[in-house]
């Protein structure tokens, strides 16, 4: 079994992609915690603002097994492929850590979007602040608090998500 912390995050139908997320992470991987929503501006683009909420499970699926999991699970919230990394998303489903994993340069694993944005840094330090980066060699709560990154930019949304399960 394998650590796996995700970011999840919509600007299109947000509440009602991601809460539909979280159900089925839920029902899937039983044991999983949940960071509190938190609401961002759109980052690279103009459009609606984001939420976004970071996930943490273990699994036995291989790394290629999760992905397609992932993938599958965008799909099925009509999520949009496109070659632009700054567009509005009904869903996204990134892996931030994949255990001690470092799998770069073939996949962004650690992401490194956990050093760039605070939706991404902020959520993560909440439900993994003893887990060490695999490069930084650093707690995550460390990285949050040595941050130059705005918490600021970020409003949490009182009362979602709405989780089924008592664990969270």
């Amino acid at each position: 079994m394998v650590a796996v912390y995700l970011d999840i995050g919509s600007n299109i139908d947000r509440e009602a992609n991601i809460q539909s997320c979280i159900d089925q992470l839920l029902k899937d991987f039983p044991d999983i915690t949940f960071s509190k929503a938190y609401e961002s501006e759109s980052f690279g683009f103009k459009g609606d603002p984001f939420l976004n909420i970071s996930a943490g499970f273990k699994t036995d699926l291989s790394y290629s097994e999760l992905m397609k999991y992932l993938q599958n699970l965008e799909n099925k919230h009509a999520r949009k492929r496109s070659n632009t990394k700054f567009i509005a998303r009904t869903l996204d489903a990134d892996v931030l850590l994949y255990g001690d994993s470092v799998l770069q340069p073939e996949s962004d694993v650690p992401r490194a979007e956990i050093l760039k944005f605070p939706f991404v840094l902020f959520p993560l330090a909440e439900i993994a602040a003893d887990v060490i980066h695999p490069q930084q060699k650093k707690t995550i709560a460390e990285l949050a608090k040595e941050s130059k990154l705005d918490k600021n930019t970020l409003t949490e949304t009182p009362g979602f998500p709405v989780l089924t399960n008592d664990k969270n």
